[in-house]
């Protein structure tokens, strides 16, 4: 699979031969489709944001199955979920996650690779009343069981600036599991203590897919080191840091697969999280300086911790 930036209309993405899913973000995205391969996300981007499209080496299939909207082709699935959210976030992870659950087991598709959540007011709440720690009691409750560290998959959990009243869940699934990758600078997210809430996140740092073909997974990666957060007030520092821990990531892979790239360069693609929108022309500046040939989508979303203002995720090939 490759995964690639494009200024196109989105019907012309959507017949691109191999199109697996494709996404606009915020306002100025296309109008939405019928087709079920594409998605628009619920956070306003910076100017009018290029299309992330998905193509796979194969022909594809696509279709509606009740809630989830789904495509596959290649060994690949994308998938594709909206949950009310009346302000019990906890009974809304549940059930989306539930539902998931019950589809992965369903599917020739049952390995996850990578999931993107993205939900209202991810900080809002004191202690662990907080929305994040209520969704990551409610995610584990719809897994319905303790994932062991491989089979973790890459993830971003980001939340909307605005309320839209609903969680928005998709994701890349496949025939075969990949390799969860955890980045020496940090403590793994599934055994951070008790501080961060109840139920600790279930993530895996990032993935590396099984076939050579398609990049390393990046799941949201913030300004943490250990378990704790770093440069509170600091913004320059914090994407010092978050690029820190990218590269920690790329060296990780390489131990498994040596042609990765050793930086992030022109075959990277990263989505920025900006907290503050009053920043996010300085992210984008601050990125193209330092990444010059990164192509990047700069979005407005809060982070899951409130000190947290830049998060970036993302591929690598």
């Amino acid at each position: 699979m490759h995964i690639d930036y494009r200024d196109v209309p989105a019907a012309t993405a959507l017949t691109t031969p191999g199109t697996l899913a494709v996404f606009g973000f915020g306002a100025n995205a296309p109008a939405a489709p019928t087709d079920p391969r594409y998605l628009q996300v619920a956070l306003p981007a910076l100017g009018r944001a290029p299309l992330e499209c998905w193509q796979v080496d194969a022909d594809v299939s696509h279709g509606h199955a009740g809630d989830i909207a789904w495509a596959q082709g290649g060994g690949l699935q994308f998938g594709a979920l909206e949950i009310a959210d009346d302000g019990d976030v906890e009974a809304a992870a549940a059930h989306a996650y539930t539902r998931l659950r019950h589809w992965l087991a369903s599917s020739a598709y049952a390995h996850p690779l990578r999931i993107w959540n993205y939900l209202d007011a991810i900080t809002e709440g004191d202690g662990d009343a907080e929305r994040y720690r209520r969704f990551c009691v409610g995610r584990a409750r719809g897994i319905g069981r303790e994932l062991a560290p491989g089979e973790l998959p890459a993830a971003t959990a980001i939340g909307h600036p605005q309320r839209t009243g609903r969680m928005q869940l998709y994701w890349l699934a496949a025939q075969q599991a990949g390799t969860p990758l955890e980045n020496p600078r940090q403590v793994q997210a599934w055994r951070y203590p008790r501080q961060y809430g109840p139920q600790p996140p279930g993530f895996a740092r990032a993935l590396l897919p099984p076939s050579l073909r398609m990049p390393l997974l990046l799941s949201g990666t913030a300004a943490v080191v250990g378990h704790a957060s770093q440069h509170h007030d600091s913004l320059d520092a914090q994407l010092g840091e978050i690029l820190a821990n990218l590269h920690s990531l790329i060296d990780t892979a390489r131990h498994s697969r040596l042609a990765l790239p050793p930086s992030l360069g022109s075959g990277t693609r990263i989505k920025v999280y900006v907290r503050d929108a009053k920043s996010l022309a300085q992210v984008d500046a601050v990125l193209a300086a330092r990444l010059p040939t990164v192509p990047r989508i700069v979005l407005h979303g809060h982070v899951c911790r409130h000190e947290l203002l830049v998060e970036i995720d993302g591929s690598h090939e």
